[in-house]
């Protein structure tokens, strides 16, 4: 009777075939998960084509150079005036084009201009979008206007008064208060009060003067006038003025000055 294979014998082929099993499993992931070599480089090779393909297209081709420059949002200002301070490069790459230092440069040289937004219009343009800064009052000094900003900036100079915008007078010269607000902070209170004025008055408003802190009038069409005050409580002043207004239409002089107790007279 032939003896059948030992306990050891069993164990050792139970180890043989599960380590071959094992080796032809690992070996079958192996071959499954591998990329040829060849593969690798030429996928490695692609990517460096690209990359280069799109630098030589952005710096080194025609494809994508300044060939325009488009500006929009003038209203003073002429595109001319703008696009010849704003020197954009004309021919070179668009992606080199600086245009914070195109910004920087149109808002120092020109100061008329609140903001500018240069920005790259593909394939061969630069846009510059321009908001001009807007005046509230003018200050007259030998026939000529300074315009000044809702921010009390005094911006710009020009020969004719803008039309609806009102003159700013500072009487303030043997103002006491000077020793505390001198006339810059007298321009920016006016101009505060000027913000403050609702849409119908501030449309018939010619003058603004103030002769200290505290004393700001203002000179409207039809010979009426208009006491503020100082420039504290705006918005309450504002709408008790357009309710005294409409309550008496024919009187020619409002006091808004103490807003709790306004006052009328004239016609």
């Amino acid at each position: 009777m032939a003896a059948g294979p030992t306990t050891a014998e069993k164990s050792g082929t139970s180890k043989t075939k599960g380590s071959s099993e094992r080796s032809s499993g690992a070996g079958t992931r192996n071959r499954r998960f591998r990329v040829p070599a060849p593969r690798v480089l030429l996928v490695a090779l692609g990517l460096v084509v690209l990359v280069a393909g799109g630098a030589w297209a952005l710096y080194g081709s025609t494809w994508f150079r300044v060939e325009r420059v488009k500006t929009s949002g003038t209203q003073v200002l002429t595109p001319a005036e703008v696009e010849a301070v704003a020197a954009v490069p004309m021919g070179a790459p668009l992606v080199t084009v600086d245009t914070d230092a195109i910004a920087a440069r149109l808002r120092q040289k020109l100061p008329r201009i609140e903001s500018i937004d240069v920005v790259r219009s593909w394939p061969h343009g630069i846009g510059l979008k321009v908001t001009e800064r807007k005046p509230v009052l003018l200050v007259e000094k030998g026939g000529k206007f300074t315009e000044v900003d809702a921010t009390g900036l005094r911006f710009s100079t020009v020969d004719t008064a803008p039309r609806g915008v009102p003159l700013l007078v500072l009487d303030s010269a043997s103002s006491p208060s000077l020793r505390r607000f001198d006339a810059d902070r007298l321009l920016r209170e006016a101009v505060g009060v000027r913000g403050e004025l609702p849409a119908e008055i501030a449309r018939d408003a010619r003058v603004v003067r103030i002769t200290s802190y505290d004393s700001v009038t203002l000179e409207l069409t039809r010979g009426r006038t208009v006491f503020w005050g100082s420039g504290e409580h705006g918005p309450v002043k504002a709408r008790v003025l357009t309710a005294l207004m409409k309550a008496t239409p024919k009187a020619g002089h409002f006091d808004v000055s103490a807003p709790t107790a306004p006052a009328s007279s004239g016609s």
